[in-house]
C-alpha cells in the first residue's frame, strides 16, 4: 500500500478547538471529574462529595470537596504537616502517614457536622473492608444509624495512576476507618494477589503501621550503616527505632481521635521595618552618572601620571 500524506487543510484548522487549560497543563482529568461531580436531576442539586487526595514532595493533602458552577468548595482539609501535633514528626508522605491524614480529615469532618459520636469508624485497625447493606443499598460502615445516614464521599485520585498498593489507598483506608462511607474494595490494597484473587489483610495492616519502613531500616543498618545514618537521620535524631514504629502510629491514631480539630491560627504581623528606597529624579540620576564619569576620569589621569 502506497504511503499517503495526511493533509491538514484550512477546513481542519478553522474547526480546531483548543482543549481546556487544565487539560493542556495535564492537571485535570475532565472525563473523571464529570463522573465524580455530575449528580442525578432527581437529587435536587444535592452535591456529590469527593475525598480529594494529593501528594507533594513532602506532604499528603486530603480534602472533602464538592463542586459548584463557579468552583469547588472545601468542607474539611487536613495535611500531614499537622501530624507533628499528634506525635509524628518524620516520614510525612509514606503509606502510614497517608493513612493518618485520611483518618484526620474524616474525624475532623464528622466532628464538624455532628456525626463523630454516631459513626466512630473502625477503632481496631485490622485492614479488613467493612460494609453493610440496608435495604438495597450498600454502605461502607459497620452499622447504619436509623436517623442519620453516614456521610458518603467518592475518592478523587486526580491524574495519579491507581496501581495496587498506591499511597492514595492508604488515605482512603484511613478515611474509611475514620467513619466515612467511601465505596471501595480490597483489590487495590497492599496484600491483594490479582492472580490468586486473594487478599492478605496482615500485609496491609503492616503497611498501615509502617512495617515496611521498619524492615528497610533494619536491613540498611546491617548492610550499610553510613547510608542508614544519612537516609534515616531524622529518625535517629528523634530517637525512633524500627521496633517502636507500630506503637508510635497507634499513639498517633489515638490522639487524632481525641482531638481532630484544626490548630488555632496564629496572628500574622508583617515586618514593616523595611522601607523601599525613594525613586531618584532625572536630575539626581544624571548627577549620579556624571559623578561616576568624573571618578573614572580622575582614576585614568592618575594612572597616566
Amino acid at each position: 500500500m502506497a504511503f499517503t500524506k495526511v493533509q491538514k487543510s484550512k477546513a481542519y484548522f478553522s474547526r480546531y478547538q483548543v482543549k481546556l487549560r487544565r487539560r493542556r497543563e495535564g492537571r485535570t482529568d475532565y472525563r473523571q471529574r464529570k463522573r465524580l461531580c455530575t449528580q442525578n436531576k432527581n437529587k435536587y442539586q444535592s452535591p456529590k462529595y469527593r475525598l480529594v487526595v494529593r501528594f507533594t514532595n513532602r506532604y499528603v493533602i486530603c480534602q472533602i470537596a464538592y463542586s459548584l458552577i463557579d468552583g469547588d468548595r472545601i468542607l474539611a482539609h487536613a495535611t500531614s504537616a499537622e501530624l507533628p501535633r499528634y506525635g509524628l514528626s518524620v516520614g510525612l508522605k509514606n503509606y502510614a502517614a497517608a493513612y493518618c491524614t485520611g483518618l484526620l480529615v474524616a474525624r475532623r469532618l464528622l466532628q464538624k457536622i455532628g456525626l463523630d459520636d454516631v459513626y466512630e469508624g473502625n477503632t481496631d485497625v485490622d485492614a479488613q473492608v467493612v460494609s453493610c447493606e440496608v435495604g438495597k443499598k450498600k454502605y461502607y460502615v459497620d452499622e447504619v444509624d436509623e436517623e442519620k445516614r453516614p456521610f458518603r464521599a467518592l475518592l478523587d485520585v486526580g491524574c495519579r495512576p491507581t496501581t495496587t498498593g498506591c499511597r492514595i489507598f492508604g488515605a482512603l483506608k484511613g478515611a474509611a476507618d475514620g467513619g466515612l462511607d467511601i465505596p471501595h474494595s480490597e483489590k487495590r490494597f497492599p496484600g491483594y494477589d490479582r492472580d490468586a484473587k486473594e487478599y492478605d489483610a496482615d500485609t496491609h495492616r503492616e503497611r498501615i503501621f509502617g512495617g515496611h519502613v521498619g524492615e528497610y531500616m533494619e536491613y540498611l543498618e546491617e548492610e550499610d550503616n553510613a547510608k542508614y545514618k544519612e537516609q534515616f537521620a531524622s529518625y535517629i535524631e528523634n530517637e525512633i527505632e524500627a521496633d517502636g514504629l507500630e506503637e508510635l502510629y497507634e499513639g498517633v491514631h489515638e490522639q487524632i481521635r481525641e482531638d481532630p480539630s484544626p490548630a488555632e491560627k496564629k496572628d500574622f504581623t508583617p515586618d514593616k521595618s523595611f522601607k523601599r528606597k525613594a525613586k531618584l529624579t532625572l536630575e539626581e540620576r544624571k548627577a549620579r552618572v556624571q559623578e561616576k564619569k568624573d571618578a573614572k576620569n580622575a582614576e585614568l589621569a592618575a594612572d597616566d601620571e
